[in-house]
């Protein structure tokens, strides 16, 4: 990330299906990280596990999600590791 951030929630493990999503304490940004060594799918989704959409996180590559407070991630894999945040750009 070539911005400033900062956390705001513990950062944890992704859930990895639509009924674990985590709005990480409704965070309407939330940084995720693949500590993996393969390219992982994230998922974003409403809170009623509308599916809103989805994208590859490559191995080792990170990420700043925008999302409303009440949506969820998860994550194809627990070595997505997320972060509710706020940036400062």
């Amino acid at each position: 990330m070539s911005f400033p951030w900062k956390p705001i929630t513990t950062e944890a493990a992704c859930g990895t299906s639509s009924t674990n999503g985590s709005n990480f304490g409704s965070s309407t940004a939330v940084r995720v990280h693949n500590s993996g060594s393969t390219a992982r799918l994230v998922s974003v989704e409403t809170s009623g596990a509308s599916l809103i959409g989805t994208f590859t996180l490559g191995a080792g590559g990170t990420e700043i999600i925008s999302k409303n407070a009440s949506d969820e991630v998860f994550a194809a894999h627990a070595e997505i590791l997320g972060v509710g945040c706020i940036t400062e750009n």
